[in-house]
């Protein structure tokens, strides 16, 4: 973690902040391991403006509805912000409104530290990701803003949803005869295939939830996962609901926090379940879960640690048995743990077709 302090006066340091920006372009997961901080932020600075930066259209909805959010401004590196002039228009806007303390999650990007030089001068922290120990990425972010007098009060995550979007899944849910049985959502994509367990799998899971639980089964994703969406709905004998590349990102929000339970590799909608509430069961091949696990009370980490290459960080499997880290999770206990949750949930619940309580 650094400070940078580039201020026009000695006195500016000691001033309480009355606009903030924080920058991060980053993914759906990085930016809600991010929500814990702002809720910090504003506990400490109640009558702060607090802006946030996020790196492309799609991730505003993450913050649309966040009462702790003044505004939020799109850096697009990849797409709108590749023309420089752009990105000056961008530097210009952040110059007219005046920061005095910009936040830069996102650090080893030029072009970010281009854009915080038009709020100079303000303070500057910059967060540097933890490496002397293995440390969750959200008391990770929490750290960059001890500087303030800020320490770690909780490390749940947050995610708004407005009315309409509450309203989207309680339709949908009535609609398929969900309204009625426990749902449980299989999200069987990830921003790497080294962090995905096979469609087979899934799709036996899916059926023995449907068999032998009577829940409603709910496959959820984006664009990407359409062929694994497919592949997994053509295997299961007890058709799923497919709701993969089908929702805005909020409405997949509420559909998961109607759902009784989320099963999932380490991904974006993984994070997005427990910022609205719901139970995950985390399939965690090499990663290590205490970085990028699921945060709060209630969820399931399955994991075989006895691998000998477990954990690795590798782009690419270099195990002669490919991926053998997330073939050893079983369907068997990932069923287990899903049937065990219920039951702790609802402990009165004896029949297979009972309704889950939320």
């Amino acid at each position: 973690m650094a400070t940078v302090k580039i201020c026009s006066n000695k006195d500016t340091l000691n001033q309480k902040p009355q606009n903030i920006l924080i920058i991060k372009p980053g993914a759906m997961g990085d930016l809600l391991h991010l929500t814990p901080t702002i809720r910090a932020l504003h506990r400490r600075f109640p009558h702060a403006h607090i802006d946030v930066m996020v790196g492309n259209a799609a991730s505003v909805d993450l913050f649309r509805h966040h009462p702790d959010i003044t505004d939020i401004l799109v850096y697009d590196r990849r797409g709108e912000h590749r023309s420089f002039n752009a990105l000056l228009s961008l530097w210009r806007q952040i110059k007219s409104r005046s920061y005095d303390l910009v936040i830069n999650f996102q650090r080893s990007n030029l072009k970010t530290w281009f854009l915080t030089s038009a709020a100079l001068p303000c303070r500057i922290l910059v967060y540097h990701k933890t490496r002397t120990q293995i440390i969750h990425a959200v008391r990770d972010h929490l750290k960059t803003v001890g500087p303030l007098g800020i320490f770690p009060d909780g490390d749940e995550l947050d995610l708004y949803l407005a009315e309409e979007h509450r309203r989207y899944a309680a339709e949908l849910f009535e609609s398929h005869g969900f309204d009625k049985r426990p749902v449980i959502a299989l999200n069987p994509g990830a921003s790497n295939l080294i962090k995905c367990w096979s469609t087979h799998q899934f799709a036996s899971l899916g059926d023995r939830l449907a068999d032998e639980l009577g829940a409603g089964v709910i496959v959820v994703g984006g664009r990407g996962e359409r062929e694994l969406a497919h592949d997994i709905c053509a295997r299961m004998h007890h058709k799923p609901l497919n709701m993969v590349n089908k929702t805005t990102m909020l409405q997949l929000g509420a559909v998961l926090s109607n759902c009784a339970l989320l099963v999932s590799g380490d991904t974006g909608p993984m994070h997005m379940a427990t910022a609205v509430g719901t139970p995950v069961v985390a399939l965690f091949g090499a990663i290590d879960p205490q970085r990028t696990g699921p945060v709060g009370e209630g969820h399931r980490v399955i994991r075989h640690p006895e691998i000998y290459c477990v954990p690795c960080n590798a782009k690419k499997c270099h195990n002669p048995h490919y991926l053998e880290c997330m073939e050893r999770i079983s369907v068997e206990e990932v069923f287990a743990a899903v049937e065990q949750m219920l039951a702790e949930r609802n402990p009165d619940c004896s029949s297979s077709t009972c309704r889950l309580e939320r």
